[in-house]
């Protein structure tokens, strides 16, 4: 997103940068010259709200993505944790069963 953020970027800054070149540079009244200038600039106002929109709903996407797969790993780590603590459990309770059983043959 980042290479694609970056690229589109400098494609509107070139753009712009060589429309207004051209513009300053051509050969044409001061006054058809600035109202070209505005035209290109409302333009390219235009064309920057519209890729921050799209950058914004591409953001939102990826975090909404990013934020159902930490859900996903979360839930598999609890339910991980679960199993295992269970047979922690398991397997304290047969050792203190064996502890029991060794202690009442102790005291005999």
């Amino acid at each position: 997103m980042s290479n694609n953020t970056n690229s589109a970027l400098g494609l509107l800054l070139g753009g712009a940068i060589g429309a207004t070149l051209g513009i300053l540079f051509a050969p044409d009244k001061g006054t058809n010259t600035r109202k070209k200038l505005r035209e290109e600039a409302e333009a390219a106002k235009d064309n920057i709200a519209s890729t921050a929109e799209d950058l914004k709903n591409q953001v939102a996407s990826t975090l909404t993505t990013k934020k159902a797969t930490l859900d996903a790993q979360l839930e598999h780590v609890v339910s991980d944790a679960s199993y295992k603590a269970e047979d922690v459990i398991t397997t304290l309770e047969k050792k203190l069963k064996d502890l029991k059983d060794k202690n009442k043959q102790l005291q005999k």
